[in-house]
């Protein structure tokens, strides 16, 4: 079935709202079905460097289910606040903030329970709001981020670089401030932008490396991306030209909070229903990482596409019939306790 992505800028389909969420501001994309009730409220977690809007092609379909969509800016993009750190703490961007917001903003909204989705840092969001607030979350889906349980001793991202996933050498370089101080400009937002989303220069050049980050020398030569239209890019330009890069990136400073705050969390299993959707040519969270997975979730449905990181643009159809198919039968089957 073909998809009608949601236009960020204007689309009736979908609202633009806030609201002061523990103190700090959230802005977020409202969709509900066009008959006014729902059968459940889905909420969906963006991750690095996206916003809300990364979920333009899914509102649709979980619309069409019969599903309201939360579709948030989390903290540091978009038109949600940015707090700078120092003099804030880093915690302001760990997973405990952004699941104790979800559930706030849940709350707000009269939503006893709901479904949680999550895509890059998202995903591991989802897993981590999963063992925060269990009795608020019903079922979860996760993709391309494999469940990863909570570590019983503290491993730096350095040791991680050193060891088992050295793909993961990117994120020295865009905890180390260098990445928002060369890039703070909207033309510098849209190079940037093009080359995460895939594209290429002349002689096919990136601008990212997993093993080493951002490669400042090709940001002015890649081309437009195939993923996104310009209307769109416009608006993902405007989005972050408001705080700039220093909030996204916080998110890679938080591995210390993270793993302190994370003791709290006794329980290494998932036992909600749970779908996975894992990109078969994403080049950081590759496949293998998702091994076992069954194992630590009890109750996981597991899918693949053929596709890289933007798997939710560049399949938007597989990912969407594996979500459809997923909520028609989990969800809302024969078994739902929805």
């Amino acid at each position: 079935m073909a998809v009608n992505p949601i236009d960020p800028v204007s689309d009736e389909r979908v609202s633009h709202k806030t609201a002061s969420v523990n103190g700090k501001t959230y802005h977020y994309i409202l969709g509900v079905p066009k008959d006014g009730s729902w059968k459940a409220t889905v909420f969906l977690v963006h991750g690095w460097p996206d916003i809300s809007a990364g979920w333009r092609y899914q509102i649709p379909v979980l619309l069409d289910l019969g599903c309201r969509v939360v579709a948030m800016d989390m903290m540091g993009y978009g038109r949600t606040d940015a707090p700078k750190v120092p003099p804030n703490s880093i915690s302001f961007y760990g997973f405990k903030r952004a699941s104790d917001d979800i559930a706030e903003l849940a709350r707000q909204l009269g939503a006893k329970h709901i479904i949680l989705g999550g895509h890059d840092w998202g995903g591991m969001v989802v897993w981590r709001c999963a063992g925060w607030h269990p009795e608020l979350i019903s079922h979860l889906f996760a993709v391309c981020t494999p469940y990863q349980a909570p570590s019983k001793r503290y491993i730096s991202t350095e040791d991680l670089v050193n060891g088992p996933v050295p793909q993961f050498g990117y994120q020295l370089h865009l905890a180390s401030g260098e990445v928002e101080k060369a890039i703070n400009t909207p033309q510098g937002f849209r190079q940037f932008l093009n080359g995460m989303y895939g594209g290429r220069g002349p002689n096919g050049e990136t601008t990212f490396s997993p093993e080493k980050g951002v490669l400042f020398d090709n940001l002015s030569k890649v081309g437009k991306t195939k993923l996104m239209t310009d209307k769109e890019m416009d608006y993902y330009v405007d989005q972050y030209s408001r705080s700039g890069l220093h909030g996204p990136l916080n998110w890679y400073r938080t591995r210390k909070v993270n793993f302190e705050e994370e003791n709290d969390l006794h329980k290494q299993t998932i036992d909600i229903p749970t779908l996975f959707i894992q990109a078969t040519r994403d080049s950081v969270l590759k496949p293998e990482m998702a091994a076992g997975m069954e194992r630590l979730v009890t109750s996981l449905t597991k899918r693949e596409v053929v596709a890289a990181h933007w798997a939710l643009w560049e399949k938007p159809e597989e990912c969407n019939n594996h979500i459809r198919e997923w909520f028609e039968q989990v969800v809302f089957g024969s078994k739902s306790k929805l």
